[in-house]
């Protein structure tokens, strides 16, 4: 799909980069010649996915810090471009999330979320941002470049997961404001919404007991995303230069289904439907 070399000269630092689609995408920049940073708080899985992608005759390095705290973050970026050279782009995908009914969230439930993905997003993209800023723009066309990894419930928020949505919206008002007050030196912003994408992190969290079959029926395509398909968008996202302030949907088509009036009808038998609707047009003929 993408040319084997397309993102040489890229250093990509992916934070939580150790688990699910965070080690997903840093695997993928790195098989098309990037060399990867990862970011998270437990060193085993980040040691993990440098030791694949080294393994593998590629570049990578780690580095632990809590994207909650500034200081935190600047270390982590000093030792990483130590390592690596200049990092050229940054993917905030570092985020936590619960189930809870919002009338029983603690206050500094609330404040954990929103401090790991509204303020760990924004430390890391201003730290960064003032380090491209003083270095010039990139040689040639290429740009610097932000990801955020959102969630389709950014803009159409959703119950039990309150600081989740606050936060990730904020992201997406991040990303926007940012992609036009900073294209003027090089920096793009754009995010990605996911819907369901099967991890050992997030989702198993996010996941009710004996749901798998009805999380299903509520993606018209019948499956869950592979996180091989993320990590190929994210690519694209990353080499697409005249793409910014965008966030694209990858989902399966799941968020249209479950805000339209009618999308749940889709779940039966199209003859059911359709006998449904011609017994629904006959007793309106009888009236």
């Amino acid at each position: 799909m993408y040319a084997p070399d397309l993102f040489e000269g890229h250093t990509i630092l992916v934070t939580g980069g150790g688990t699910g689609l965070g080690k997903a995408m840093a695997l993928r920049y790195a098989e098309l010649g990037a060399r990867v940073a990862v970011l998270g708080r437990r060193t085993e899985p980040l040691e993990d996915v440098v030791s694949t992608i080294t393994a593998a005759g590629g570049r990578a390095a780690w580095a632990s810090a809590d994207v909650r705290e500034r200081d935190s973050v600047e270390a982590a970026l000093d030792k990483l471009e130590a390592e690596l050279g200049p990092l050229t782009d940054l993917v905030n995908n570092a985020a936590g999330n619960f189930l809870a009914a919002s009338e029983d969230l603690s206050p500094g439930g609330f404040d954990a979320v929103v401090k790991i993905v509204l303020y760990g997003s924004f430390n890391a993209t201003q730290a960064l941002a003032k380090r491209w800023i003083e270095r010039g723009p990139r040689a040639g066309a290429h740009s610097y470049h932000v990801l955020s990894i959102l969630t389709t419930y950014a803009w159409m928020g959703s119950p039990f997961v309150l600081p989740s949505a606050c936060a990730k919206a904020g992201v997406m008002a991040l990303t926007r404001s940012l992609a036009t007050e900073w294209a003027c030196y090089g920096i793009r912003l754009n995010a990605i919404a996911p819907g369901p994408f099967p991890t050992d992190g997030a989702f198993s969290r996010l996941s009710l007991p004996g749901s798998e079959n009805l999380g299903k029926q509520r993606v018209p395509l019948g499956r869950y995303g592979e996180p091989r398909e993320l990590a190929d968008l994210a690519v694209y996202l990353g080499a697409a230069q005249y793409v910014t302030g965008e966030c694209v949907t990858i989902d399966g088509g799941e968020w249209l289904k479950v805000g339209q009036e009618f999308g749940m009808i889709t779940d039966h038998p199209r003859d059911q439907v359709k006998q449904m609707f011609e017994a629904v047009k006959a007793q309106t003929h009888k009236k």
